[in-house]
């Protein structure tokens, strides 16, 4: 096996684990600054997560083995898409295994544990947030699948790698499917990160929360499991994003300085997506739980008419 593919993954991981809090601290300062408050430390997230894991843990005395290790399997299902996510290199050990089906699966993974955790303990709010997250997960996982195989019906795999592979290194073209599947994928981003108009990550107003309702019971390292495995998600969606839709700076070589290069484009690329998402945020408001549906039905059916562009087009 190649020790610089071993190498790039490790690193690939390690950006994820150290990047992911810095991303949620960046997003949080932009959405300061739009609106004219004073921002939060940029390693805030940091911060918090070792404040937390320091706390002692607190359970309810009728949770199950189930609520205890609900954090750790959530934090590395998105650890492990983080990972096979190719941001740094195409040339991974894990590409083989880097399906588009199999992300779709470990998301899929991570919310139903933490739905069952949410439902539990047995409170109110916690099965109220459980079935709000069963309902944005059943409604952007087929949108998320129509945007995955627009992008393999472009390069026939639907290997991660591959994919990348294919939109970063072949002649310059424009797609006009991968413009409606950018949008689709925009739209399912902001739900499933629990992302204004959705959902809002910094309230905890029991009508409207989703996610903040499945996690009201956990303290210490669990929460801050928890929480830095939402920070994962949200990297690896935005990684997504950027191998999906801007996969230039790319490499397919996994040496040292290819490495290096494919970091600090990596950056910046994070930086303005940051930057986009709190700008979103602060010119959206957040809709009635009710209009779920509808958001993500658009979705849906964007990315379904980005896949018949190219069926008829070839575009």
């Amino acid at each position: 096996m190649n020790a610089y593919a071993i190498l790039a993954q490790l690193l690939e991981l390690a950006t994820a684990l150290v990047m992911a809090p810095i991303l949620v601290g960046w997003v949080n300062q932009c959405r300061a600054w739009m609106q004219n408050r004073s921002a939060p430390p940029l390693l805030q997230t940091y911060y918090t997560l070792n404040k937390l894991f320091h706390k002692e843990v607190l359970l309810a005395h009728n949770a199950s083995s189930l609520f205890h290790s609900a954090p750790y399997i959530i934090f590395s299902c998105m650890a492990l898409a983080a990972a096979i996510v190719p941001t740094l290199s195409t040339d991974l050990i894990f590409s083989p295994a880097a399906d588009a089906i199999a992300l779709v699966g470990l998301f899929a993974l991570a919310r139903v544990f933490i739905a069952l955790a949410g439902m539990d303990v047995g409170t109110a709010f916690g099965t109220l947030g459980a079935r709000r997250e069963m309902l944005i997960g059943f409604l952007a996982e087929p949108a998320l699948l129509m945007v995955f195989f627009t992008a393999s019906l472009i390069s026939q795999s639907t290997s991660l790698s591959t994919i990348v592979e294919t939109l970063a290194h072949k002649e310059i073209a424009i797609y006009p499917s991968l413009a409606f599947a950018g949008v689709a994928f925009t739209m399912v981003s902001l739900a499933e990160n629990a992302r204004v108009p959705v959902d809002n990550p910094t309230t905890h107003l029991e009508l409207t929360m989703i996610h903040e309702a499945m996690i009201l019971e956990y303290s210490g390292r669990h929460l801050a499991l928890i929480e830095w495995a939402a920070a994962l998600k949200l990297f690896a969606y935005s990684c997504l994003g950027i191998a999906l839709f801007f996969p230039f700076g790319i490499p397919e070589a996994s040496d040292p300085l290819s490495l290096t290069l494919a970091a600090i484009i990596l950056v910046v690329k994070l930086a303005i997506g940051g930057f986009l998402l709190a700008l979103i945020e602060t010119l959206s408001a957040k809709m009635r739980i009710f209009r779920a549906p509808e958001f993500l039905g658009t979705a849906f059916l964007l990315a379904v008419l980005a896949m018949l562009v190219h069926l008829l087009l070839r575009a």
